[in-house]
C-alpha cells in the first residue's frame, strides 16, 4: 500500500483571513488521506494575526512555515512556496475555502488509477456563513477552445503531479493568475483532467481580489494581450468573452 499513498505538498497563502483559516486548515487536518505536508505562506506585512496562525499551524506535524516580510500577491507567494514542495502530488486550497475529507483520498487514487498528470474537481459554492449558494459542475473534456471561453477551473480543486513542476509558475497578475496558468499549461500539450466530484467548498466573499470586477477586467486584459499574444481588438473580444459567460453562470 505504500505506493499508493504518496505525499501530497498542500499549499495556503494566508491574507487577511482569520475569520476563515481556522476551517479551512480543519478541512486538511481532517482528511482521510494522511500523507501530506503543509507549505503555508504568510503573506501579509500587518503581523497581528500571524501569532493566531501559527497556534493552528501547530497541529500539522509536517509543515513549512513562509513569513513574507510584505504582501507579495497570491502569485509571488504560491510560486515561493512551490520551491518547497517535497509531495510526489502538489495541491492547493485558498485561505477561505473548504475540502471535504475525501478530497485527497478520491482524487490522488484516481489520479494514479488513470495516470493523470493534472486533475480538478466540480465544487461547491458558498457564502461566508457557509450557505450553499450554487454547485460549479466541470465539464467532460478540457481544451484550449473551451477553457479560454471560461474558467471552470476552481484552485483548490487542483492537483499536479511533480513531474510538471517546472512548468508551473504563476503569471505575476493580481486576479486571474490562476486561469493564465492553466491556459499557459493546455497549450503546452499538457491535459487536464476533469473529474466530476464536487469535493471542495469555494466561499464566495464581497472583499475579496476576486470579487473586485475592474481588477479582473483589467487583469484579464493583460492576460490576452500579454500572456497569450492576442491582438488588442482579439483581446478585448476575449474579456467580453469571459465576462458574459461569468454572468450566465452567476445566474
Amino acid at each position: 500500500m505504500k505506493n499508493l499513498s504518496p505525499k501530497v505538498s498542500v499549499i495556503v497563502t494566508f491574507y487577511k483571513k482569520s475569520d476563515y483559516i481556522k476551517e479551512t486548515l480543519n478541512s486538511i487536518l481532517n482528511q482521510t488521506y494522511k500523507n501530506f505536508e503543509l507549505i503555508f505562506v504568510y503573506d501579509d506585512e500587518d503581523k497581528n494575526d500571524l501569532l493566531y496562525v501559527k497556534e493552528l499551524l501547530q497541529r500539522f506535524k509536517k509543515k513549512k512555515i513562509i513569513i513574507n516580510k510584505k504582501n507579495l500577491g497570491v502569485a509571488k507567494s504560491r510560486n515561493k512556496a512551490l520551491k518547497h514542495c517535497k509531495g510526489t502530488f502538489i495541491s492547493f486550497i485558498d485561505a477561505d475555502d473548504i475540502w471535504k475529507k475525501n478530497k485527497l483520498q478520491f482524487q490522488i487514487n484516481f489520479m494514479i488509477k488513470n495516470n493523470v498528470i493534472f486533475s480538478f474537481t466540480s465544487y461547491v459554492v458558498i457564502n461566508e456563513e457557509n450557505k450553499i449558494i450554487k454547485s460549479r459542475i466541470v465539464p467532460r473534456f478540457t481544451n484550449y477552445k473551451n477553457l479560454v471561453k471560461t474558467n471552470f477551473i476552481g484552485l483548490s480543486t487542483v492537483i499536479f503531479r511533480k513531474s510538471i513542476h517546472s512548468k508551473v509558475k504563476f503569471p505575476q497578475l493580481k486576479t486571474q493568475e490562476d486561469f493564465a496558468l492553466w491556459l499557459l499549461l493546455v497549450r503546452q500539450g499538457i491535459k487536464l483532467v476533469p473529474i466530476n466530484q464536487k469535493l471542495s467548498f469555494w466561499r464566495k466573499t464581497d472583499n475579496s481580489l476576486s470579487s473586485n470586477t475592474f481588477q479582473k477586467i483589467k487583469d484579464a486584459f493583460t492576460l490576452f494581450y500579454k500572456l497569450e499574444n492576442k491582438n488588442f481588438i482579439l483581446s478585448i473580444f476575449s474579456v467580453i468573452t469571459i465576462s458574459y459567460n461569468k454572468i450566465l453562470k452567476n445566474i
